[in-house]
């Protein structure tokens, strides 16, 4: 077991092993076909496998497995309460106390914070049938809210029974008060939330992301929030790779965004580190790996390698 592992030292630590566990580190193509033959699983904590390399893993036989609701409820309430902290002012008032104002502690300020309930209010889940967006979901509208999602075009669209309403894309960014991409990172959806997507947001609307740093495009958000196009934003991950990392470079924009708004609120990839959640990745793994050897079925399919959706 390894704390850390640069990518040049991956390929001599897995001789001699034919499991490979991986926790969101990314593992390119170059570095799986310099896997020895004794590799016959590459077992990833947690759910997004977009880190790993696909084809490789098929060209070496390799099979790949993940864990996919190891974190649906730790995840579910942390998107809560970002629409809880944005809602309330609590970003705002923080912050002010961190730099020393004390301001809000001693006057009435009615009508200057962003401060008001979320019952009634619409939130909008961009590939919204998920795991976790389910639980995103059912919290949600347990609070009063109202959700609608946009998921494949092939998804018909309407209420469902479980008081979610499928709706278009652009129907969703129109209507929505907070709005959550909740896809998995690939071509496809790199780049998914960028200035045209902000455009038609609500002007009163909040973005968050709690998924994969590359759906929103960086350099529009930035913009967005300056040019006041939207309300705020809460972003767990970030960054331009294929896996969330846990800090942003000390250049990064965001931070100035951070220090110039109030209602910008950052944090690093802390969604599905609540207590729970850990224990269950390390039991769900170690289960995956105890049925790979026995030859049991799991989160996985043995012919291609794919994890099974």
């Amino acid at each position: 077991m390894y704390d850390v592992s640069a990518t040049e030292e991956i390929a001599e630590r897995v001789q001699g092993h034919q499991v490979v566990m991986n926790k969101e580190f990314p593992i390119g193509g170059d570095v799986i076909r310099a896997f020895p033959p004794e590799v016959k699983l590459i077992a990833e904590a947690g759910t997004g496998y977009n880190n790993i390399d696909l084809d490789a893993c098929r060209e070496k036989g390799i099979a790949l497995c993940n864990v996919p609701e190891y974190t649906t409820e730790a995840m579910g309430d942390y998107a809560i309460t970002l629409i809880m902290a944005l809602s309330c002012s609590l970003a705002a008032q923080m912050k002010a106390l961190a730099r020393g104002d004390r301001t809000y502690m001693h006057q009435c300020h009615l009508g200057q914070l962003h401060h008001f309930e979320i019952q009634g209010k619409t939130l909008g889940i961009v590939g919204g049938l998920g795991y976790i967006a389910s639980r995103i979901s059912a919290k949600a509208l347990a609070l009063g809210m109202k959700v609608v999602v946009s998921d494949l075009p092939s998804t018909p669209l309407g209420m469902r029974e479980d008081g979610r309403e499928v709706v278009a894309f652009d129907d969703l960014l129109k209507s929505s008060d907070f709005v959550i991409p909740m896809v998995p990172l690939n071509k496809h959806t790199t780049g998914l939330i960028n200035a045209a997507t902000f455009d038609k947001m609500k002007p009163s609307a909040y973005i968050i992301n709690t998924a994969r740093g590359p759906i929103i495009n960086q350099a529009d958000l930035v913009d967005a929030l300056r040019k006041k196009k939207i309300a705020g934003a809460a972003l767990d991950v970030f960054g331009e790779g294929s896996a969330p990392p846990p800090s942003l470079p000390e250049d990064s924009p965001l931070y100035d965004v951070f220090n110039e708004f109030d209602n910008v609120i950052l944090t690093p990839h802390i969604g599905w580190q609540r207590l729970e959640a850990r224990q269950r990745v390390v039991d769900m793994c170690g289960d995956n790996i105890s049925k790979f050897a026995r030859g049991e079925p799991m989160n996985i399919d043995m012919a291609t390698g794919m994890p099974i959706r």
